[in-house]
Formats: C-alpha cells, sequence, structure tokens
C-alpha cells in the first residue's frame, strides 16, 4: 500500500530527528528548535525513527554483568565466543537484542579483507540479524545456506536468508536447492549425489564461519509451525528424547543426535567444530533453554550469542 504526501512527510522529518539524536548527538531541545516543532513532538518523531526502522539502535558498551557471564558461560561450556546482550526486566522470553548482537558479529566477518565464506541456518533469529545488517560490498566473500527452505506441500519458508544478505552484502550466494526433509532417505541420498547440490554442500562444510537458530521440539516447535513435521511427528520425537534442533538435526539433551527418521531424511549440510571453524548459536528465552543446552553439551557449536536471562538458567544446569 502506497503512502501518502502526508505520511511520507511524517516518515521523512522522523528521519531527520532521528539522524539528529543518533548520529548528530543533539538534544531534544535542540532538535525541537532545528525542526521548529515541540519538545514533545520532537521527541515522538525520534521514538518513531526507532519503531519504523529508519535508525538501527546498537549498544557497543560491553555491560559489566554481560561479561562476567560470558565468561562464565566460555569456561563451563568451552566456547570459543560466547555474546551476552541484556536481558528485558520481565520478560523472560524476549529476544530483543539478539538481532543487533548478531548483525554485529556478522559485518565484524564481513569486514575481512581476505575471502571467507559464510554459512547460515534459516529462522526467525536469522532473519532478524539480516534485516539489521548495513550494506556492504563484499565481492571476496561466499554466502552458502546450509539447507534449504521447501517445505513438504512446496511451500518455501519466510526465513531464508541466503539470497537476502547476498543481495545486502553484495557477495556471491550459494543456496541450497533441497527441501529440508526429502520423503525418505533414499530420496535424500539422490539428491545429495546430484553435482550442484553437493559441490554447496562441500563450500556449506568448509565455512570459516556459521551463523545458526536453534529450535526447540515439541507441539509448538518451529519444525512444526514452518510446516515441516506435524504434531504427531513433533510428539513422537519428544517421546525419544528430543529437546532441540539445529538445521533440522534433532539432538537429545547430551547433545547426542538422535536415531530417527527425521535424522536419516534431513537433507541439511552437517555441522561440525573438528575443522576449527566457528559455529555460532543466536538463541534465548525460556522455552529454547534446554534446546541451547543440549547444542552446548554437542560437537555441533562452539559459539553463542544469547542473553542475560538464559545465560543465568543455562549456568545453574547441572
Amino acid at each position: 500500500m502506497s503512502l501518502t504526501s502526508k505520511e511520507l512527510k511524517k516518515l521523512d522529518d522522523a528521519a531527520r530527528a532521528g539522524w539528529l539524536y543518533y548520529v548528530a548527538g543533539k538534544t531534544q531541545d535542540e532538535i525541537a528548535q532545528k525542526l521548529n516543532v515541540s519538545r514533545q513532538s520532537a521527541q515522538r518523531m525520534v521514538a518513531l525513527s526507532v519503531s519504523e526502522g529508519l535508525i538501527k539502535v546498537r549498544l557497543e558498551h560491553p555491560i559489566a554483568r554481560c561479561m562476567d557471564l560470558s565468561s562464565a558461560m566460555k569456561k563451563k561450556f568451552g566456547l570459543v565466543e560466547c555474546i551476552v546482550v541484556p536481558s528485558t526486566e520481565g520478560d523472560i522470553g524476549s529476544s530483543i537484542g539478539l538481532a543487533q548482537a548478531g548483525a554485529a558479529e556478522i559485518e565484524r566477518h564481513l569486514k575481512s579483507p581476505d575471502p571467507i565464506v559464510m554459512a547460515f541456518g534459516t529462522g526467525r533469529s536469522l532473519k532478524a540479524c539480516v534485516d539489521e545488517l548495513g550494506h556492504f560490498s563484499c565481492e571476496q566473500h561466499k554466502i552458502v545456506a546450509l539447507l534449504g527452505n521447501i517445505a513438504n506441500d512446496g511451500s518455501a519458508s519466510d526465513y531464508n536468508v541466503v539470497v537476502q544478505m547476498g543481495e545486502r552484502v553484495n557477495a556471491k550466494h550459494y543456496p541450497m536447492p533441497l527441501p529440508v526433509l526429502p520423503k525418505s532417505k533414499a530420496e535424500k541420498e539422490h539428491l545429495h549425489s546430484l553435482d550442484l547440490v553437493s559441490r554447496t554442500l562441500k563450500l556449506a562444510e568448509q565455512a570459516d564461519v556459521t551463523f545458526v537458530g536453534v529450535g526447540n521440539v515439541g507441539e509448538n516447535s518451529p519444525l512444526v509451525n514452518d510446516g515441516f513435521i506435524d504434531i504427531d511427528e513433533a510428539k513422537e520425537l519428544v517421546r525419544l528424547g528430543a529437546v532441540g534442533e539445529l538445521i533440522g538435526w534433532v539432538y537429545n539433551k547430551k547433545g547426542e543426535l538422535l536415531d530417527c527418521d527425521l535424522n536419516s531424511r534431513v537433507a541439511s549440510a552437517r555441522l561440525s567444530i573438528a575443522n576449527g571453524s566457528l559455529i555460532y548459536c543466536i538463541a534465548a528465552g525460556h522455552e529454547k533453554t534446554m534446546a541451547i543446552y543440549g547444542a552446548l553439551k554437542s560437537n555441533l557449536m562452539n559459539g553463542l550469542i544469547t542473553n542475560e536471562y538464559t545465560a543465568e538458567q543455562l549456568l545453574e544446569m547441572k
């Protein structure tokens, strides 16, 4: 739906106010005077610039409590990297701040002058990170998908980020031309044998740095909500001891991949820290705590971006 001239002017004014406040460092009184509006109007305009995504705000100062939690997490779980962002008081399920922290870490790697391969999973958390990215010219890098995004009914997920990211950072990108869950192990093996697919899988498994989300397992899990499995299949996974999944690979609380039908069919690249690559999980919240714990106990990841609440819960677990 196109905006009216009045609505466009409102956004233009908000963007100008946001720039003056966050970039130029002007006070709200100075903004009000410069734009010839009241102080209250200036305050509303600055707030609108953030809520409409006209201004991206990141906290660069490493809060002491978050640094302490990060250090404790690295020590307890043997992580190479751990970034902990502040939690929203009173909202244990909030993921506010993860996207900004994830985007900042992605940008840090994008700024490498040497060519690197960056691999990405799918999901809401990763899409939120990519939405926060600035625009770069990174022709030296390669962006590759770890999995496809086609559900059983042939529809595509809204959370495949590789194409969006490749376009935003002007890098060569390699989508995975596969369904997430082929109908059988034989079908998966046939698809993996195709030259285009096998080359993309090999590139993904050689990535210098990888970013994935963490999915909980159950009736209200991403695998169910996005149409990859049904509720009965989710219940069976829980019965088998599943607590979480990384790019479709399902594991228990010890971090062990389950011997189950889903893992025999999942078409995703395999994750491994054995070659010294850095694999980040980006996740937080009460419902994902056990899923993150299982991932931390596995050999599938060695980096984590989470929040204070979740880090505290993980550190208390035996």
